[in-house]
C-alpha cells in the first residue's frame, strides 16, 4: 500500500515510524512532517488543510490510505472533500467526516450527544457574549472549582479550571468579550470541576464495529506537581494501573459502546479514532471531553505498545471490517518525556540547534517540532519539540529509559517536567 499521513507533531512521527514496520507499506508519505518523519518516509511540502493540494498527490502517487493526525482538517471536512471527488473514492481515510468531527469540534455539541445517549459526563451550560450577564450569575452561585472551556478548537489550551468565583468571572469575559481564544470562545462551557484521576482511553472504530487500543496517563501542566498554565502535553504513561480490568469493562459498558451506538442513532458514519479523555472518580468513568484523532503525546506510548501490524488495522477500519481484524499489546509499560522550549506554551525561540539524539540509544525518540537545518543539523521549530519515550518491565524502568535518553539531548533555553510518572509510581508503592 502506498501511505500518506497528514501532520506535522510527535504524533505523526510515532504513527509513521509504526506503519513503516508493515510489511504491506510500500511507499510511506507525509505532508508536511518533521526532522523526524524524513527518516521513516518521504516529507511533502503540503499543509494539512490543502485538500486541492492533497488531492492531486493522492491520485499522482496512487495513494491507498490516508491517515488524518490532527484534527484541524477533520473539522475542516476533509473526508466530506474526499467522498465528493469521484477521482477520490476508492482511496481509504483514517478520520471522520465534518458532522463526526464536531464532538471535538465543538464542546457544547459533544455535551449534548453526551446527555442525549446517557453517558456519563459533568453537569455544563453553555453561553454567549449575548448571555454574558448569565454566566457571570451562573459562575458566582455555582460551587468552585469550575472549569470553563472554549467551545472551539484552542490547540488543547481552552480550558481553565477556576478556582474562586471572582476568577471564574473575569475568565468568562475575557473569553467571551475579549475573545481569549478567538472563534474559539465565542461560545464558553461552563461545567461542573471533577474531582479523581484521568485518563485517555483510545478507540479505533469502523463505524460498526471497534477496537479498544492502550489507555494511557498524560500530563498536560507545564509545572512540575501539575500547575501552571495548560499545555499540548508534557508526558504520558502506558498502561494505567489505576485503570484495572473491572473499570475498563465500565469504561466499554457506559462509555464506548453508547458512543458508538449513538454515532450510529445519529446518522453519523464514524471512521477513525476516538480520543476519550476519562475522570476514574471512585471507580466510575465520567467523560472528560472526546478529541476524534489520537493523542499527542499520548500517542508515543499507546503505539510502542502494540506488537502487531498497526496498518492491517487501519486498513480494516477504513474498509469496515475491522470485526475480522486482531492486535497484540506488549505487556511492558511505556513512558514519555516531552522536551519543549523554553517559554512554552507562551512565547518561544525557534531554530536552536538540538545535540545528542543519536546518542539517545535506550529510549525511542520522536520529533514533534523539528527540522532540519544545515548538513547534518536538527533545529528547533516549535513549542513541543521531542518527545523521548522509554519501554521497561516497570514504570520505574520505563521513566529510567526515557529520563537517559532527555539527559543525552540539549539545545539552548530546553525544558522538561522531572516528574512524570511520579503520581504513578506513588499510587504503586
Amino acid at each position: 500500500m502506498n501511505i500518506l499521513v497528514l501532520g506535522s507533531g510527535g504524533r505523526e512521527h510515532a504513527f509513521s515510524w509504526k506503519i513503516a514496520q508493515s510489511d504491506h507499506c510500500e511507499k510511506l508519505f507525509i505532508a508536511p512532517g518533521n526532522a523526524g518523519t524524513a527518516s521513516a518516509g518521504t516529507n511533502v511540502d503540503l499543509q494539512v488543510n490543502d485538500f486541492e493540494g492533497i488531492k492531486d498527490f493522492v491520485v499522482k502517487e496512487q495513494i491507498d490510505l490516508v491517515v488524518v493526525g490532527p484534527e484541524d482538517p477533520l473539522v475542516n471536512g476533509i473526508r466530506d472533500f474526499f467522498e465528493a471527488q469521484s477521482e477520490l473514492t476508492k482511496v481509504l481515510l483514517i478520520g471522520p467526516g465534518k458532522d463526526g468531527a464536531q464532538l471535538e469540534g465543538s464542546k457544547d455539541f459533544s455535551k449534548r450527544f453526551m446527555e442525549r445517549h446517557g453517558i456519563p459526563t459533568a453537569r455544563s451550560r453553555t453561553f454567549t457574549v449575548e448571555s454574558l450577564d448569565e454566566g457571570l450569575n451562573y459562575v458566582s452561585s455555582h460551587p468552585t472549582p469550575i472549569v470553563l472551556k472554549a467551545d472551539g478548537l484552542a490547540a488543547g489550551k481552552g480550558v481553565i479550571i477556576s478556582e474562586t468565583p471572582e476568577h471564574a468571572r473575569e475568565t468568562l469575559k475575557e473569553m467571551l468579550v475579549d475573545a481569549k481564544f478567538g472563534d474559539a470562545s465565542s461560545r464558553v462551557v461552563i461545567e461542573q470541576f471533577l474531582a479523581g484521576i484521568e485518563l485517555s482511553v483510545f478507540v479505533l472504530t469502523d463505524g460498526s464495529n471497534y477496537k479498544v487500543l492502550p489507555e494511557a496517563k498524560d500530563y498536560k501542566r507545564i509545572g512540575e506537581n501539575d500547575t501552571g498554565l495548560n499545555t499540548g502535553g508534557m508526558g504520558a504513561v502506558s498502561p494505567v494501573p489505576f485503570a484495572d480490568e473491572d473499570f475498563l469493562r465500565k469504561v466499554d459498558e457506559r462509555v464506548i459502546q453508547p458512543t458508538v451506538n449513538g454515532l450510529k442513532k445519529d446518522g453519523i458514519d464514524y471512521k477513525g479514532f476516538l480520543f476519550i479523555g476519562l475522570m476514574n472518580m471512585g471507580g466510575d468513568p465520567y467523560v472528560i471531553e472526546y478529541n476524534v484523532r489520537m493523542g499527542d503525546p499520548e500517542t508515543q506510548v499507546v503505539l510502542p505498545r502494540i506488537d502487531s501490524d498497526f496498518l492491517a488495522l487501519l486498513e480494516a477500519a477504513a474498509k469496515g471490517t475491522l470485526d475480522q481484524a486482531s492486535y497484540t499489546t506488549s505487556p511492558e509499560t511505556a513512558t514519555t518525556v516531552v522536551m519543549v522550549s523554553g517559554g512554552y506554551p507562551e512565547a518561544y525561540e525557534k531554530g536552536n540547534v538540538i545535540s545528542g539524539i543519536e546518542t539517545a540509544s535506550e529510549s525511542l525518540v520522536f520529533h514533534a517540532g523539528t527540522k532540519t537545518g544545515e548538513p547534518g543539523q536538527i533545529l528547533t521549530s516549535g513549542g513541543r519539540v521531542l518527545a523521548i519515550t522509554g519501554k521497561g518491565s516497570s514504570v520505574a524502568k520505563a521513566l529510567e529509559n526515557s529520563y537517559n535518553g532527555v539527559e543525552k539531548i540539549s539545545w539552548s533555553d530546553e525544558y522538561h517536567r522531572g516528574d512524570i510518572g511520579q503520581d504513578i509510581l506513588k499510587l504503586l508503592n
